[in-house]
């Protein structure tokens, strides 16, 4: 088959792209079933620190930690070596991971309403969720994206992205000293929640 139009082509192109899309009922059933998953790790979980270890191999499975990271870091990580790449994005999983399963107490499950997921662009597409934990309620909205096997690429709360949180403070270490002063910064966050 010959294409002769431009236009004939994007619209093939388009149209190809548009069936890899994920679908916003797919997000959501993706993120529901992550939810359970580590809820489910909670519950058999003796202790916050036991519950962080315990839900890491869950978490990676549903969160593009790479992905993440990169992001965080912002455009200085192109200057990273693979080698730093992958110790950056260790220390991130390890400080993200840390600091969110600690605010939960194993055993105590938030009541998590999901709202209608959306899709803002092709291969994106994010779940807002209402969530009341502890008498404290949050609006949580979760981004996943195709690119990153349909995995969780950020996390807003309460209007905050983790993402663009983290960067502010990673983009002032590259400045200050490159790459190694990032490294170096996770590890010493991750260091002090021990």
């Amino acid at each position: 088959m010959t294409l002769k139009s431009p236009h004939l082509l994007i619209l093939v192109l388009s149209l190809l792209a548009s069936g890899l899309s994920a679908s916003p009922a797919e997000a959501l059933a993706r993120l529901k079933t992550a939810v359970n998953e580590v809820l489910a790790v909670a519950d058999r979980s003796s202790s916050a620190a036991a519950f962080a270890q315990s839900a890491r191999p869950v978490l990676q499975k549903h969160i593009s930690f790479e992905t993440m990271t990169r992001r965080a870091v912002g455009p200085g990580w192109r200057s990273f070596t693979p080698a730093q790449q992958q110790q950056a994005t260790q220390q991130f999983t390890t400080l993200i991971i840390r600091t969110y399963t600690s605010k939960f107490t194993p055993g105590e499950h938030p009541n998590i309403t999901y709202q209608n997921a959306v899709s803002p662009a092709g291969g994106r597409v994010d779940v807002p969720t209402h969530m009341v934990y502890k008498g404290s309620r949050y609006n949580v909205t979760y981004r996943m994206e195709e690119e990153a096997g349909l995995r969780i690429t950020d996390v807003t709360i309460e209007g905050v992205s983790l993402i663009a949180n983290y960067r502010s403070q990673l983009d002032a270490q590259f400045k200050k000293g490159g790459a190694a002063a990032v490294i170096s910064s996770l590890t010493q966050s991750v260091s002090r929640q021990r």
